[in-house]
């Protein structure tokens, strides 16, 4: 297990009834089965609901799961565009309960959000975030699966797998890489799909960063959208330096 604890973490518990990390293989048939661990660009995604900036991007070290894993299966009705109603089966994780530490590295893709590489600041406003349970919606995989968000500290508390040793889960998707926070030559100016072997152990498992991934397939070409006042949209500076907030006043 990984002990590093970087000086810009944040850790957290979330939880909710239900959770769907679906496994990209059942997604074309319309019927969707989870992954039974939590992925780490789900992960990601609800410390970006928490807090998101285009100068940051936060890394997922570590998860532990709480509560143990269960499935349940639920006939569902999904839209269907061309009219009439479609039945599918889509099998969930149940009762989920994790607790997650992360940190956050600069975007160094982002030149133009330079002056805004402030870690006191970003590091103090995202637990401020976690403790409010965060600035938008927080969901486990999939919109229908509501989550509710708390600060924690990582490794407190009892988990249901503590003590029970090594477990392998095989082939798993760890995430996608945008052209934008992409770190290694290779994935530069490209949207890639990352995916893992992941190991739990005592109920704790370790992420790899995703330029560690070796096992990865590029999707497309992808440019950067850059930020800022001359490109018409917002830059993440002016919340605190007071231009555009005055301006609407």
């Amino acid at each position: 297990m990984s002990k590093q604890v970087f000086r810009n973490t944040v850790e957290f518990e979330v939880s909710g009834p239900y959770a769907l990390f679906s496994d990209v293989l059942t997604r074309a048939s319309g019927e969707k089965c989870t992954y039974m661990l939590p992925t780490y660009e789900a992960l990601k995604g609800i410390l970006q609901s928490v807090y998101f900036k285009p100068t940051l991007i936060w890394k997922i070290d570590s998860v532990r799961i709480m509560n143990r894993i269960q499935t349940e299966r639920k006939g569902m009705r999904p839209i269907n565009y061309s009219g009439g109603n479609d039945l599918a089966f889509y099998t969930y994780l149940r009762n989920v309960r994790y607790q997650v530490r992360a940190h956050f590295e600069w975007n160094m893709n982002r030149p133009e959000l330079e002056s805004d590489r402030n870690e006191h600041k970003h590091h103090n406003i995202a637990k401020r975030m976690i403790e409010r349970g965060g600035r938008r919606d927080v969901w486990l995989g999939t919109r229908e699966c509501q989550a509710y968000i708390e600060p924690c500290v990582f490794g407190e508390g009892k988990g249901y797998y503590d003590g029970s040793g090594e477990m392998i889960y095989g082939l798993n998707y760890h995430g996608i890489t945008y052209a934008d926070e992409a770190v290694n030559p290779e994935d530069k100016g490209k949207m890639t799909v990352r995916f893992w072997n992941p190991v739990m152990r005592d109920g704790i498992i370790d992420f790899i960063p995703p330029e560690d991934c070796t096992i990865k397939r590029h999707i497309k070409n992808m440019p950067i959208k850059p930020f800022g006042k001359e490109n018409n949209n917002f830059s993440g500076l002016d919340e605190f330096t007071g231009g555009e907030a005055d301006e609407l006043d």
